[in-house]
C-alpha cells in the first residue's frame, strides 16, 4: 500500500497523492551559461526526465532563469541556499519550484517575503535536509543521525506552516543508506507531505547505482516516496535512466525500454555482451513501454523470454528474432542487429 500523501504540483507535474512517482535530475552546468544549461535540460528531457533542478548561487544565475524556462518543456526548480533575495528573483523569473530551507535564509521578515510570494504564485518549496550539513546545534546533540534529520526537517516545516504555507515537499538525504531509510520511515509516519527520495553523494556510476537502488528501492517497496533523484558522479542523463529502471523494477512505472538479457554462459556462441549493450544504447530513449530480450542461446531464448514483446536468441554464429516466444526470423550474426532494428521498427508502429 502506498503511503497517502498530499498532492502538490510542480509546473504540470503532479507529485504525491495518486500521481505516479516522478523522476528528477539536476543540471551540472553553470546556470549563468543559458545555452549550455538549456542544451543539457533538453538532453535530460529526451531521456525521460520530468523535473529539472538548477543551482542558483548568485544574482546573475537567478536573473537568467526566465530565459532558460522559455526554452524548455519540463518544470524547473531553483536550488537556493542562504540568500532570500535569490529566492524572490527566481520566483519572479517564473520558476516552478524552490529547493530552500527557510530556517537558513536569515531574519523572519525575509522568510516572510519569500513565503508570501511563493504562496501567491503557488510555488512549492522543497525542504531538503542533508546529513552532511545539519545545523550545528542539532549535529552536536545526542541521538541517532536519522532522528536529527527528521528533527531538522520538522523545524523547517513548522516555519512554513506558521506562515500558513503548505505546498511542501521534503527530503532527508544521507550517503549512509540505512540512515536515509530510517529517516524517511520516521517522517512518513509524522507528516503527509510528499517525499523526495535520494541517497546523497552516492558516488560514481556503479557504486552510486547500487546505493541508490538499495535506498530508494527499499522505501518505494514500502510505499514511501513520491518523486526520486538518483545522485551520481556522472552525466546526469544516467541519473534519469537509473531512476526509471528502479521504478520499472518495482512495477511502479512502465515508461520506455525494459531490457531482459541473460548473463551468458558456456553455451553462448555469439558476442552477447556487446549485442545487449548495442540494443540498449540504440533504444534507450524510446517512450513506448516495450520489453526487449537479448538471450545467449536457444535454451534461454524464446522460451524463458516469451513474455518479451520482441527479442534475440543466439545460435552458432547466428541468431533468432522472436516475438512473444515465437521465432519470426533466422539471421547470420553479422546481420543480426540490423535485422532486429527492422523488426523493432515494425513493432513500434503497432503502438498508438
Amino acid at each position: 500500500m502506498k503511503r497517502e500523501s498530499k498532492k502538490i504540483r510542480i509546473g504540470n507535474v503532479e507529485i504525491g497523492g495518486n500521481a505516479p512517482v516522478s523522476v528528477q535530475s539536476m543540471c551540472n552546468t553553470d546556470t549563468r551559461d543559458v545555452q549550455a544549461t538549456v542544451r543539457q535540460i533538453k538532453e535530460l528531457s529526451d531521456a525521460g526526465c520530468e523535473i529539472i533542478r538548477v543551482a542558483v548561487p548568485d544574482k546573475e544565475a537567478a536573473q537568467v532563469l526566465g530565459d532558460i524556462k522559455k526554452q524548455i518543456k519540463i518544470p524547473i526548480i531553483a536550488d537556493i541556499h542562504f540568500d532570500w533575495r535569490l529566492a524572490v528573483e527566481a520566483i519572479n523569473q517564473g520558476i516552478d519550484g524552490l529547493r530552500l530551507n527557510p530556517g537558513n535564509i536569515g531574519k523572519r521578515e525575509n522568510i516572510e517575503k519569500v513565503v508570501k510570494l511563493a504562496k501567491e504564485k503557488e510555488i512549492p518549496i522543497r525542504i531538503g535536509v542533508n546529513a552532511g550539513s545539519l545545523e550545528k546545534e542539532l549535529a552536536q546533540e545526542e541521538g541517532d543521525l536519522s532522528q536529527k534529520l527528521v528533527k531538522s526537517a520538522l523545524k523547517h516545516v513548522k516555519i512554513l506552516e506558521d506562515l500558513d504555507f503548505n505546498l511542501i515537499k521534503i527530503s532527508l538525504k544521507s550517503s549512509d543508506v540505512p540512515v536515509m531509510i530510517d529517516a524517511y520511515r520516521q517522517i512518513a509516519d509524522i507528516v503527509d507531505y510528499p517525499l523526495h527520495l535520494g541517497v546523497t553523494e552516492a558516488g560514481t556510476l556503479k557504486r552510486g547505482l547500487i546505493k541508490s537502488s538499495v535506498g530508494i528501492g527499499t522505501l518505494l517497496s514500502l510505499g514511501i516516496g513520491d518523486t526520486i533523484r538518483v545522485s551520481l558522479t556522472e552525466n546526469p542523463v544516467e541519473e534519469v535512466y537509473a531512476g526509471f529502471e528502479i521504478l520499472k523494477s518495482l512495477n511502479l512505472r512502465q515508461k520506455g525500454l525494459n531490457l531482459i538479457s541473460c548473463p551468458t554462459c558456456g553455451r553462448c556462441q555469439i558476442d552477447l555482451i556487446n549485442l545487449a549493450k548495442q540494443v540498449e544504447e540504440k533504444f534507450r530513449n524510446i517512450d513506448k513501454p516495450v520489453t526487449v530480450a537479448v538471450m545467449g542461446c536457444a535454451v534461454n531464448g524464446p522460451g524463458e523470454a516469451k513474455s518479451a514483446d520482441i527479442g534475440i536468441a543466439g545460435g552458432i554464429n547466428e541468431g533468432y528474432i522472436f516475438k512473444k516466444g515465437e521465432i519470426i526470423r533466422k539471421v547470420n550474426e553479422k546481420n543480426l542487429l540490423l535485422a532486429f532494428e527492422e523488426e523493432f521498427s515494425k513493432l513500434l508502429l503497432e503502438y498508438h
